[in-house]
This record gives structure tokens, sequence and C-alpha cells, in this order.
């Protein structure tokens, strides 16, 4: 059953709808304009780069901190904040041109953004998040040490999930289907107590 766009965005952003709109419509405009995302991929906005960054936010407990490494275009951590305010985000990113157009994409919003690579930021968080960065072996060992004991590593990967898994200690493979969103696999390396 193909729900509208404009349902969706009631149901996965009850407080954030006017903001999530405003996000959709920079990326579009400014985010094809300065090479952040493909020029066709426009008409694909909501289903193929905001709506499939929402099943990570299942994972994700009231409260917790996260830092978004590669955050690029703001995905997944931009669509993140505005579906769940609760959590405390930060944008990492190491381009100029990216970090000036996710500052832009997030003024007026509660995010953090940091100009650096993932493997010289000095802080941490409880959960650190990335999309289409690096394969599960390098994403691991650029980011590890920023996340929190107790916390975890959550990659979103595509259909080849399993075979990145291949070698990697005590990744779970976490595949959520969300109402009216396609299947979202989502690899999490816990880092132990």
């Amino acid at each position: 059953m193909e729900q509208s766009v404009e349902g969706l965005v009631g149901r996965y952003f009850p407080e954030r709808q006017a903001e999530i709109r405003a996000f959709a419509e920079f990326l579009t405009s400014a985010g094809i304009e300065r090479g952040l995302i493909g020029p066709r991929e426009g008409e694909r906005i909501w289903d193929r780069h905001i709506f499939n960054c929402l099943p990570v936010t299942k994972l994700l407990p009231q409260g917790a901190s996260l830092f978004d490494i590669g955050s690029g275009a703001g995905l997944p951590g931009i669509v993140v904040a505005l579906a769940r305010p609760d959590l405390k985000v930060t944008l990492i990113e190491p381009l100029e041109r990216r970090v000036e157009f996710l500052k832009e994409a997030t003024t007026g919003l509660e995010i953090e953004v940091i100009r650096g690579r993932a493997q010289d930021v000095k802080k941490s968080a409880d959960f650190v998040t990335a999309r289409a960065v690096a394969p599960l072996e390098k994403l691991k060992k650029i980011s590890w040490h920023m996340v929190k004991t107790g916390g975890a590593l959550l990659a979103m990967k595509g259909e080849s999930a399993a075979a990145e898994m291949e070698g990697v200690k005590n990744a779970v493979l976490h595949e959520i289907e969300l109402e009216g969103i396609g299947l979202g696999r989502i690899v999490e390396l816990r880092k132990g107590a």
C-alpha cells in the first residue's frame, strides 16, 4: 500500500513537519546545485534519501547523543534529528563546502556541525551513525574511539550488508521495515561495558 509523502511526514515527523519539508526543498535545490546529491535525485528525495534514513531511529533510546560521521548532505543526521527531537545530534564532515551546506541546512535547529575527519574528533557520543561512508571494517577503524562504552556504531547499509559483516566480530544486522517505507538494513557494532 503506497502512502502519500504528506501522510508519512505527519507520521514520522509529527513535531517537525515544516522543518523536514524545508530540508527536502533545500536538498533538491542547493543540494543538487552544489553537487551533494545527483541531478536526477530530486524526484526521489523522499523515498531514497529522507524516508530511507528513518529505520535507524528505531535503534536509538530516548535522549541519546549521536554523531553522524561523513554527514555530507545531512543524511542521516538531519533526518534523524528532525524525526527524533529528543536526541542530541552532531554532524561531522571534513569538507568545507559540505560543512557550509550543513550549517545553512541546520539554521535555527539544535544540531551541532563539526568540521573534521572522524578519526581526528576527540569527543564521544552514545551512538555513531554513517550512511555510504566506508566499508564496515574501515568505518569501525575510523570511528570506534568516538563510541561511548555501552553505545554502538550504527552503519546504514544496502543489500551487501551481510557480506560486509563477514570477519567483523560481534556485528549484528537489523532489518527494519517501517510502515510505508522500504526495508532498512543497519549493522550494529556495540561497544561492551
